[in-house]
């Protein structure tokens, strides 16, 4: 029996998503905006949670309908088998959204969706109180343009929480849109990779663990492990093959600096964590003595800019540093994230190429600089 999943998602992120869920074999891959709808056995559930590196999580779709009326809600939501997925013991706690929609009140649509599959339940198992102390069925639903989706989140925790970030330093990136950055600067496992304001160090991790082939998720737990509904030795059996995919890298360097010594030991204790720490080399160093130590090199950065820590005055004279700093070379390109639209400006160059990124609710774009390398690649 095959099952209909959905990943949600950064908005941006979708078509880097649907990609890596073709290479895991899913099957029927569709990509909307700010998710990505695939199918496939219990399987591929444990394959996508242990090994997508773009993913917020990955949700089970328990049914879809039009509402718009509460009635509407609570007997299209009582309609589904919820039987199937959730026992007597089991906790099914609700929480979701609402867009554009007649049905915008979103604590009376949590209420409703809860009583109807309480209702359901209650006709099944010929009970009239939950429990709720068993493994955990965290039921969200969205609603968009009256057009309900319901489904099981089987993540638990947030896929961006890898396990190997204990402590960060101020606005920290995520680690699913630090791996989307590598893949958009195009690196290799032959790479070396430069981010001269590393902070904790999450760029410099996640293209590392991109250089092995390590699965993000391998050594993380999931809410669907405790599911009677999937096979238990289907999680060990995953993790086991992502394992048997690892490669060595030793063509592979990274190399953070930063100006602050305190965050410069979380970052070194982050890769220790993450398994990479022979990858990356870290070292105390302002930005304005920045120099590639290879002859080539993909330098990703998130610099801190107007929203995030720095006032626009301050971004823009530190964008005219890294103008200064990042010279365009033979073998070398740049991929850096910012908010501001006046970027390439203050930069002094215009970018080889531009992508639209939301870092939270930030929008935010990846300028990069690649064509030097281009020009070269016979």
């Amino acid at each position: 029996m095959g099952f209909t999943y959905l990943i949600p998602c950064l908005l941006g992120l979708e078509g880097l998503i649907a990609e890596e869920l073709r290479d895991m074999q899913a099957e029927n891959v569709r990509a909307e905006n700010g998710r990505v709808f695939f199918e496939g056995e219990a399987d591929i559930l444990a394959r996508a949670n242990i090994r997508c590196r773009y993913a917020e999580r990955v949700q089970v779709v328990v049914g879809a309908f039009a509402a718009q009326s509460f009635e509407e809600l609570f007997q299209g939501t009582k309609a589904l088998p919820w039987e199937d997925w959730i026992g007597i013991r089991d906790a099914f706690p609700v929480k979701g959204y609402s867009l554009n929609s007649t049905l915008f009140s979103v604590s009376d649509c949590q209420a409703i969706i809860k009583k109807a599959v309480v209702e359901r339940l209650k006709s099944i198992h010929n009970v009239e109180w939950f429990e709720e102390t068993g493994a955990l069925h965290q039921i969200q639903f969205s609603i968009m343009k009256d057009q309900v989706t319901i489904v099981l989140d089987s993540s638990g925790a947030g896929l961006h929480k890898r396990g190997y970030r204990l402590a960060a330093g101020e606005a920290p990136l995520k680690e699913t849109l630090a791996a989307a950055m590598c893949r958009l600067a195009r690196l290799r496992p032959t790479h070396a990779l430069y981010d001269p304001m590393c902070g904790s160090g999450t760029i410099l991790i996640e293209g590392a663990l991109m250089a092995r082939n390590i699965a993000p998720g391998k050594n993380r737990n999931f809410s669907a492990e405790r599911w009677s509904q999937f096979p238990p030795g289907i999680w060990a059996e995953e993790r086991a093959k992502a394992i048997a995919l690892e490669r060595p890298a030793p063509a592979f360097c990274g190399y953070g600096s930063d100006i602050d010594e305190d965050i410069l030991a979380v970052a070194k204790e982050n890769a220790a964590r993450a398994g990479v720490a022979d990858l990356i080399q870290f070292k105390k160093a302002d930005l304005k003595d920045f120099q590639f130590q290879t002859e080539c090199g993909t330098l990703i950065t998130n610099p801190p800019y107007g929203e995030r820590l720095l006032d626009a005055e301050q971004a823009q004279l530190l964008f005219k540093l890294m103008g200064r700093v990042f010279v365009p070379q033979r073998g070398r390109s740049f991929a850096i994230l910012s908010p501001d639209e006046v970027f390439e400006q203050s930069f002094g160059r215009k970018a080889d190429a531009r992508r639209k990124l939301y870092n939270g609710m930030l929008k935010c774009q990846v300028y990069m600089y690649f064509k030097a390398i281009e020009r070269i690649v016979v």
